[in-house]
């Protein structure tokens, strides 16, 4: 008996001491301290994938990669977790703050916030781990023994609450709402860790031996660790290097070392890079406008969210935890007081305080530096695809929409409207943040204030409801002022173009007097943007200071007692409120801004292109026929009664020579336009096999080497340019340039005279090696010498085997022709060889005649007027010096002056820039510009007098409340309110003065500084425009320094 008794004892003291099992703080405890574990996993896990990495980094070939099948949904399952273990921490911390804290409580808040930062970490090392390594075929050993364990624990809860519910044990719902999750998402987890599978595409190092082709494998292998040696760290980079930018490390370490070079900045990734970013948001718009109608506003701003949107979504969520993060501190101010004053609800109260600042501010900090990068990153490359997209829609504008738009405004669409679309990224969040924080902030005040965070919510929509008329104004003046600026950089582009001729007739200071007053018009629209934007500023600067008096004003009317911890925690809030509504009159301005500049991008868009049906384009070799037209009208304005090309029939072998010949307005050129498709076709077909090349009258010559202007982006093949060289009569021309063909053209080929620059184009063309030649007139820019070794070497030598068509008014070039085309009003009236048309028409005659009648009048020239022009023709092939001279100074182009330009001797330099920090002495002349510098001191009195009533504010309220309800305070709340009030419009009134001083010391500035530099540039020498292109110019002109 007595041993029976002694085992049920034993028992008993077992089971009583094995009972803390059953104990809800021992399961939290347990399932904190299994979660850490799991964060030191990942972190072993993070760094041998590090390791591993840097020991493969030069064999990166991988493209595309394998992933484990139910990745996306087991990252989705992992942040659904996160996510709602941070719901239960906040709903909880809420609850129990209200209710007390105890033991039990505060190991159930540990295990929430564990499990939300581990969670939140598996996302963060799954996205990683797939995105940066190579195939996985299933997912981490570690990790899936962690979901395992994960499972177990969840079963186990689940079966303690249930036990504990059949007892009729309380215990809060929430843990076995918590139970249930964690038993589904674990089930789900263990699933896809133990069985899944792997899908995706084969990587290309596996097509090469599916495709019995192993030398495009080793190809690719060999460019993408060529490229992959340039490319930026930050593509590669880990998530401490991320977080925090020290994969900017060795760049700062070459800066620090030497001025940085482009050769020193790493390449692009290439999803950031516009080769890769812009068919993306092409085909976006594409298929936004898939109807036909025409882009408009709404369909940009859906292609560029659309081709952004994970990044959009991800500086969505760190624009989020920044937020909450940075209502951590106000909302634990009055906590942390009632502590310093010995009121203490646990133990240990004071390190969980100072560790929840500690924490909340890391979070603040970190999200929001990389918060403002991710932005400033999307910004950037949806500034270049708009670029991109506006440098296309201009080479495929018709002939009408280029006649309303000049290459000025063009610019501006590039310059201007496109970098504000990406500046407007910086802004995107704030409309939502604005509310999420303004919620916030009166939760805050509610839990301190009671019901008086009403008066802050009415006073905070005051303040918001007024920037609607200000927003409409900004909005005005911004149209209004894009207008007036779209005016002067036309007017200034046009003037720009033609400085020679102005300065040849004297006529400088009377067109820089007209851009002056296109500048006087658009500074009046500047002046109105810049002060409204001023008093917007004001309102809203002032706006917290107007909150915080509603605010306590309501306190004192309801008897709320204003202790030192409550004001110190509002006034915290409304600091931090401070910063939305601060940043809201940006936000407005730059919506109003945006809108603006997203309808002119869209306006230029919906213009109409060339039409993409006037060529029927045939396979290359399907047809003997290289050009046919049959029955087909053309005309520039199809307004017009009457075409510009009428029953045009045509049909041209490949191989043939055709030659055009008219009077002036016959409609010679408008025939090469339709075969380019450039004009528009009213019926008829137009048939076309093969690719073309086009030398138009006028030569076009990019600013750049003599080379690339050749290749024109095409490979070097040396045998095949030397050929062109000596066919287009280069070479000569080439040996007396100081370098050769690296010499750099200046601008619209002003340092090359009329007839090498027609040679350089002819050279271009013959380079692309194109299958039918359309020539404009080429031969009427050189001198007959020339002109006739062009016609033998190019025509009937180089392009022999190619189809040609050349209109020419010289008649001796036309025997060599199998087909001559005689155009008159726009019609081809004869058609045939030489011999056939010259006896059967009139037309052709003609022209034979005239031109024999202006040769004979040639002839009767004096010998020594004759000798005169030989020397100073521009086209001669000689090689001599003098000639060269003469020639260039009768062109008007110096060459002479070329040596004189720059230490290397090329007439376009590089653009210069200054190295190390900018020095005082270019802000003291900034500062200085307007009235002297007068302005200056009272803007920085106005700042300080600012500084100084505003931390006065603060000090009265936190000196003269009582620091709990028990002690009386040091004055009355009238006292109180008033000094406070008074404090309050000094300081609204300082910030009113300095608004209206910096934007007039502003105003003044940008005034001054842009007539000195049209000034200076418009009195500048010649030679300043033959070296700096004028887009360098323009790049000055259009900037506002205010």
């Amino acid at each position: 008996m007595k041993l029976f008794a002694s085992e049920s004892s034993l028992l008993m003291s077992s089971a009583s001491s094995f009972h803390f099992l059953l104990k809800p703080m021992f399961l939290h405890g347990l399932s904190a301290s299994l979660h850490l574990l799991l964060l030191l996993f990942l972190l072993v896990l993070w760094f041998v994938d590090r390791v591993k990495e840097a020991g493969r980094e030069g064999s990166k070939e991988r493209i595309r990669q394998r992933k484990v099948l139910w990745y996306k949904q087991t990252l989705a399952c992992c942040f659904i977790v996160s996510a709602f273990n941070t719901v239960l921490c906040l709903l909880s911390y809420f609850y129990w703050y209200r209710n007390g804290w105890s033991e039990d409580k505060l190991v159930t808040l540990s295990d929430y916030v564990v499990k939300t930062l581990a969670w939140g970490a598996t996302c963060v090392y799954l996205h990683y781990q797939f995105s940066h390594s190579g195939e996985q075929k299933k997912f981490p050993f570690l990790l899936r023994i962690w979901w395992g364990f994960y499972f177990s624990i969840s079963c186990y809860c689940l079966v303690i609450d249930v036990v504990r519910y059949k007892e009729h044990v309380s215990f809060p719902s929430q843990y076995l709402v918590s139970d249930v999750f964690s038993v589904i998402t674990g089930l789900f987890l263990c699933i896809v860790g133990f069985f899944g599978g792997t899908e995706g595409e084969d990587t290309l190092l596996e097509e090469p031996l599916l495709n019995g082709d192993s030398s495009v494998g080793n190809g690719v292998e060999l460019s993408k660790k060529k490229r992959g040696d340039t490319v930026t760290p930050y593509s590669n980079a880990g998530i401490f290097s991320i977080l925090t930018f020290s994969w900017m490390g060795p760049l700062i370490a070459a800066g620090s070392k030497k001025p940085l070079d482009l050769e020193d900045v790493p390449q692009l990734d290439s999803s950031d890079s516009v080769v890769g970013a812009f068919p993306n948001f092409r085909n976006r718009l594409e298929s936004a406008d898939s109807e036909g109608s025409g882009v408009t506003a709404f369909k940009l701003v859906k292609a560029l969210f659309f081709s952004a949107w994970k990044d959009i979504l991800w500086t969505a969520l760190l624009a989020f935890m920044y937020t909450v993060a940075s209502y951590v501190g106000p909302y634990l101010i009055d906590t942390f007081v009632q502590y310093l004053n010995g009121q203490r609800e646990f133990k240990n109260e004071g390190y969980l305080l100072v560790m929840a600042f500690f924490v909340a501010k890391l979070v603040e900090c970190l999200s929001q530096r990389r918060w403002y990068f991710k932005l400033q990153q999307v910004g950037i490359r949806l500034r270049a695809v708009l670029v991109a997209m506006i440098y296309n829609k201009g080479l495929t504008l018709s002939c009408q929409s280029k006649q309303s738009h000049t290459s000025g405004e063009i610019i501006n669409f590039m310059t201007v409207d496109a970098e504000r679309v990406g500046e407007f990224i910086w802004y995107m969040h704030d409309p939502w943040k604005v509310v999420l924080q303004v919620a916030l902030a009166l939760l805050i005040l509610y839990k301190n204030l009671g019901l008086a965070f009403i008066a802050t919510f009415v006073a905070t929509v005051l303040v918001m409801l007024a920037n609607i008329p200000l927003g409409k104004m900004l909005e005005k003046f911004q149209d209004k002022l894009m207008e007036a600026k779209d005016k002067r950089m036309k007017a200034t582009s046009e003037n720009l173009r033609n400085m020679r001729i102005l300065k040849l007739q004297g006529w400088e200071m009377k067109f820089l007097s007209k851009i002056i007053g296109l500048r006087n018009v658009e500074e009046e629209w500047l002046k109105r943007f810049v002060y409204t934007s001023g008093i917007t500023g004001f309102v809203f600067y002032v706006a917290p200071t107007f909150v915080s008096v509603a605010t306590f004003g309501a306190c004192i009317l309801l008897g709320v007692p204003l202790e030192s911890g409550k004001i110190l925690s509002a006034l915290a809030t409304f600091r931090i409120l401070q910063e939305p509504i601060y940043s809201l009159p940006d936000t407005i301005s730059m919506i109003a801004q945006t809108k603006v500049s997203l309808d002119r991008i869209a306006s230029f868009l919906r213009l109409d292109d060339l039409q993409p049906d006037v060529i029927w384009r045939l396979p290359k070799g399907s047809s003997d026929t290289a050009i046919e037209i049959v029955d087909a009208n053309f005309s520039w304005d199809f307004s017009s009664a009457t075409g510009t090309l009428k029953d045009i029939n045509l049909k041209v072998f490949h191989g043939m020579r055709v030659a055009v010949c008219g009077t002036v307005g016959s409609g010679k050129s408008s025939l090469l336009s339709c075969i380019l498709g450039e004009l528009p076709k009213i019926s008829g077909t137009l048939k076309l096999c093969g690719t073309k090349a086009y030398v138009a009258q006028s030569p076009w010559i990019q600013s750049g080497k003599i080379e690339e202007n050749i290749l024109f982006g095409k490979e070097m093949d040396r045998e095949r340019y030397d050929r062109v060289l000596e066919a287009c009569s280069l070479n000569k021309d080439l040996e007396i340039l100081s370098f050769g063909d690296q010499t750099i053209i200046g601008e619209r080929g002003i340092n090359l005279s009329g007839g090498q620059k027609q040679r350089v184009q002819i050279a271009r063309a013959l380079y692309q090696d194109a299958d039918i030649y359309l020539f404009d007139d080429p031969f009427s820019a050189v001198d007959a010498h020339t002109g006739s070794h062009l016609f033998k070497e190019v025509l009937l030598g180089i392009l022999s085997s190619k189809t040609v068509i050349y209109v020419t008014h010289q008649v001796e070039f036309l025997p060599a022709a199998d087909l001559i085309l005689v155009m008159k009003d726009g019609r081809i009236t004869q058609a045939g060889k030489y011999n056939d048309i010259f006896n059967s028409g009139t037309d052709f005659m003609e022209l034979v005649g005239a031109h024999k009648k202006a040769l004979s009048a040639l002839d009767t020239v004096d010998a020594g007027s004759v000798s005169e022009k030989k020397i100073s023709e521009g086209d001669g092939t000689t090689g001599c010096a003098n000639r060269k001279v003469q020639k260039e100074e009768k062109q008007g182009n110096g060459s002479g002056k070329v040596d004189d330009v720059g230490p290397k001797g090329q007439l376009v330099q590089e653009e210069e820039r200054e190295k190390g920090k900018v020095g005082f002495s270019v802000y003291w002349k900034y500062i200085t510009t307007a009235y002297g510098g007068a302005l200056v001191p009272l803007i920085l009195l106005a700042q300080i007098v600012f500084q100084i009533f505003q931390i006065g504010s603060n000090y009265w309220m936190a000196w003269a409340s009582s620091v709990s309800a028990d002690v009386k305070p040091p004055v009355g709340s009238f006292t109180l309110i008033i000094v406070y009030l008074a404090l309050a419009i000094a300081s609204a009134f300082s910030v009113l003065a300095r608004a209206m001083l910096l934007r007039t010391a502003g105003y003044k500035t940008a005034t001054l500084l842009f007539k000195k530099m049209h000034f200076c540039i418009f009195r500048a020498p010649m030679s300043f425009f033959d070296s700096t292109p004028s887009g360098r110019i323009l790049n000055r002109i259009k900037v506002q320094w205010i």
